[in-house]
């Protein structure tokens, strides 16, 4: 539906004060906006315009230039200021034609101008011009009004995810609960500090029996929340206070528990991955067995920065090959490695977090800055050197918000 001469319709009238001092002036003025199918309003003075335009809403404003006690101009400003949610258009009445005096119009914000008198013609396409105006202004408001009630509700969802979060970063720091074991003989050290609320890297140690202790580390590829799941199911396997889930042991011909060398776990690990579990994700891992009995430190490699084994003399030796990661490919081998090692000597697992770390030279912290970190702390508890690598590598990338998750364990062999 549309008004009378082109002027469309919205879905109620629009409603338009016209002020003037001049009675046929105004008269005028609202006898052709009545008939055009506006609401219609009239004042006097500008100071009771603006009155008016404090209790009520008016969408059109049409005001005379020159008025006694108030002009059209200082009408204009403070209409303006007033707190309004919708928008008015302003057009003034004017017999002024000069380019500053236009200029002072606008700038005291109205929209448009009327040469008096009023032609009927120009007021049509003066009010056309408003009603655009109007239009676009309250769609936008609209839209406004949509894209803030959504941000409220992202913002309610994302103070739930990160109340959950947090939750899920205490329940995954449970997994390490105890920070440093001692197994008499031996002692283990864990680190693990998460790039985001949480994340993908597991550290932990058990024990095997009076004589062997097992440690491991192990980085899911990925961050976040998928990350930390797939963490949490693979604590599930190598736990030491149930053999019969470890996929370390298997059950014997007597039922009891046999202890499986780091090759075999592995690769049980691996088609656990893509027989069973048949996630996107991948893990790389070291796994190691310390035997007291023999001296002999038997591990493999999969995919996970070189095990570092800190000599009682102060020289670090580099183990391993790097090999395949575990979850990506059924036929991997896992090779294992075996040295022999005596009290006094220190085996240290670290994730990518710490080799892969940016620097602001452009290069990596790496296994040599690594190393250097290890050689400096030598003489700190395996807790205190863990601390100590952290302080290095946030003082060589500059920060201590790294973009990966850092972990690490230290076992030292006490006698």
């Amino acid at each position: 539906m549309k008004l009378e001469d082109g002027i469309p319709a919205s879905a109620a009238p629009r409603h338009v004060l016209v002020v003037d001092d001049s009675r046929a002036q105004r008269h005028m003025v609202s006898m052709q906006l009545r008939r055009w199918g506006y609401q219609v309003s009239e004042c006097e003075t500008a100071i009771a315009a603006l009155d008016l335009c404090r209790s009520g809403d008016f969408d059109i404003i049409i005001s005379d230039w020159m008025m006694p006690g108030m002009t059209g101009l200082e009408f204009c400003r403070a209409f303006r200021a007033l707190p309004r949610e919708a928008y008015g258009y302003f057009v003034l009445l004017t017999s002024k034609s000069e380019t500053t005096e236009i200029a002072d119009g606008l700038e005291a914000g109205a929209d448009d101008f009327l040469t008096k008198p009023v032609a009927s013609s120009e007021l049509r396409a003066r009010l056309r011009a408003g009603e655009r105006m109007l239009a676009m202004h309250a769609e936008l408001l609209a839209k406004n009004k949509v894209i803030v009630s959504t941000l409220v509700e992202l913002q309610k969802i994302y103070d739930s995810l990160d109340r959950d979060l947090i939750e899920a970063r205490k329940l995954q720091q449970t997994l390490i609960r105890d920070r440093v074991r001692d197994y008499g003989w031996a002692r283990v050290s864990l680190l693990l500090r998460n790039s985001g609320r949480v994340g993908g890297d597991l550290v932990g140690s058990f024990r095997v029996d009076e004589d062997r202790v097992v440690v491991y580390s192990i980085d899911v590829s990925g961050h976040g929340v998928a990350s930390a799941m797939m963490t949490a199911r693979l604590a599930g396997f190598l736990t030491g206070s149930s053999p019969e889930q470890n996929l370390a042991f298997q059950t014997g011909a007597e039922g009891e528990h046999v202890f499986l060398p780091p090759a075999a776990v592995v690769d049980r690990f691996n088609r656990l991955m893509l027989e069973e579990i048949q996630a996107e994700q991948y893990f790389t891992m070291v796994f190691a067995v310390i035997d007291r009995r023999t001296g002999r430190l038997d591990l493999v490699q999969a995919g996970h920065p070189h095990p570092l084994l800190l000599r009682s003399d102060g020289r670090v030796q580099r183990l391993g090959q790097g090999g395949l990661p575990v979850g990506l490919i059924a036929e991997a081998r896992f090779d294992p490695i075996s040295v022999q090692i005596s009290p006094g000597d220190r085996l240290v697992l670290c994730s990518d977090g710490f080799t892969e770390c940016p620097l602001p030279s452009g290069a990596d912290f790496g296994e040599d800055g690594l190393t250097e970190s290890l050689q400096a702390s030598a003489h700190l508890s395996g807790a205190d050197l863990l601390e100590a690598m952290v302080w290095d590598l946030t003082r060589a990338a500059g920060t201590d918000s790294f973009p990966d998750d850092v972990s690490g364990i230290v076992l030292d062999l006490l006698a």
